[in-house]
């Protein structure tokens, strides 16, 4: 198992919890939330003192997940282009 596949087990869905948004660790922290303060500037490091129950594992495992959905993502063309 690669680290990128270990830290990716960190991200949990349920419907239960926050409407099965992906979270971290079956907790009620969202990656959305994760990825949200990062994109405002806010340091992993902040991140981890702010929400001690975090871990700097956790921030990457959301980036990663991150990752991954736009890896996916394909844009196909609709009529023409000039």
């Amino acid at each position: 198992m690669t680290d990128h596949e270990t830290l990716l087990k960190r991200i949990t869905i349920n419907p239960r919890i926050l409407v099965g948004k992906p979270c971290i660790r079956g907790m009620r922290i969202s990656v959305e939330h994760i990825l949200e303060a990062l994109a405002a500037g806010v340091t992993a490091g902040e991140l981890v003192e702010e929400y001690p129950v975090v871990e700097i594992e956790d921030i990457k495992a959301a980036l990663i997940y991150a990752k991954e959905l736009v890896t996916l993502e394909r844009v196909y063309p609709v009529g023409q282009q000039e």
